[in-house]
């Protein structure tokens, strides 16, 4: 009963802080903010080679190399094939990165990922089927048009999207602080299930893989280095978690998908570590 509970306060607490984000990012920003970071055609290929290639290319390295269970590796490299975590402009404000180029490059990554799961992991694992439409579906309701909602108001109302702005922020803020606490306690089992099968190993080796190329790939702005370091270290959950349970039998790749998805938190703190400033 009480972990049933629990479970749904997490789901209402991810709703909020994604639609809020979303909201306040927008509302804080213009469309030719967000567009303008995009035109530097090398960042954009630099992000696209560090997201579907080498951080798929990784995770299949690290499950040989630390000879994973055949669940444990599908699950990595699920992670692995999918971008644009919906955390990103989060973690670039905490981080004093540049939001605009996260807002732009989360986009995108989403975009892509939409259509390279259903391409690539046939490819690479055999058997499998991806319907793109319900990865879709939910990045663009729950981000898409409340990011574009928030556009829509900074561009007619810009006063009163300021005067809001903050109110959406405070909400993103207190629902991250819940999502955390929820999700790390609903899963802790999970996790510990893990224990002796370097599968944990391998999910932090792999977000600490995802930073450092970033990190190396992302140019010589501080802000938009951080921001490729974040972005690829964080993957979206989300898109990974549906093609896990509609594609497998074996709980195991939901598991590690979920232990990925709990280790990534770390990389809230580490946003914070980033603000040097």
């Amino acid at each position: 009963m009480l972990m049933g509970l629990l479970s749904k306060m997490a789901t209402i607490a991810i709703l909020c802080f994604v639609v809020s984000s979303m909201l306040a990012q927008g509302a804080g920003l213009t469309v030719s903010q967000i567009v303008e970071p995009l035109r530097n055609t090398r960042i954009v290929v630099l992000a696209l080679l560090a997201n579907f290639v080498l951080m798929p290319l990784g995770a299949i390295a690290l499950a040989k190399l630390l000879w994973l269970d055949e669940p444990f590796r599908i699950a990595l490299l699920l992670v692995g094939c999918a971008a644009g975590a919906p955390f990103l402009p989060k973690l670039a404000e905490l981080a004093r990165g540049n939001v605009a180029f996260a807002v732009g490059a989360m986009v995108m990554l989403m975009v892509v990922t939409v259509g390279y799961l259903p391409v690539v992991l046939p490819l690479v694992l055999p058997g499998v089927t991806v319907d793109p439409w319900k990865i879709a579906r939910s990045l663009v309701l729950l981000m898409l048009l409340p990011l574009a909602a928030g556009l829509a108001l900074k561009a007619r109302y810009d006063d009163f999207a300021g005067r809001v702005r903050p109110v959406f922020s405070w909400i993103s803020n207190a629902s991250l602080i819940l999502v955390l606490v929820l999700i790390t306690t609903l899963n802790l089992d999970k996790v510990l299930q893990v224990f002796g099968t370097r599968a944990i190993l391998a999910g932090l080796l792999f977000i600490a893989l995802g930073c450092g190329i970033g990190w190396l790939l992302g140019g010589p702005d501080p802000g938009t280095r951080r921001v490729m370091a974040l972005g690829t270290g964080q993957r979206n959950i989300a898109a990974a978690m549906v093609v896990a349970s509609q594609s497998f039998s074996d709980p195991r790749v939901v598991v590690m998908v979920i232990v990925v998805a709990v280790l990534g938190f770390a990389l809230v703190p580490l946003s914070r570590a980033m603000d040097d400033r």
